[in-house]
């Protein structure tokens, strides 16, 4: 697992993802919305903690700017 979520996509994760678990644990919203809610925010803030999104890796999509390494031939 390459890292391929970048610093300002994980803090917008994290937000999301705390916000989401607020609004559930709150209980602003109930029934299937609340479950929908809980499982968004711990995948948001599981991703942002793991810096990798397996939907960016299926899409080849790469916010992070960590530069990869080259292979000399």
């Amino acid at each position: 697992m390459q890292k391929n979520v970048g610093t300002i996509d994980r803090t917008i994760r994290a937000l999301v993802g705390v916000i989401l678990l607020a609004v559930y644990f709150l209980g602003a919203l109930q029934g299937v919305l609340g479950i929908v809610a809980l499982v968004a925010g711990i995948v948001m803030l599981a991703t942002a903690a793991m810096g990798w999104c397996p939907p960016y890796s299926l899409l080849g999509i790469n916010t992070c700017s960590v530069k990869r390494k080259t292979q000399a031939v």
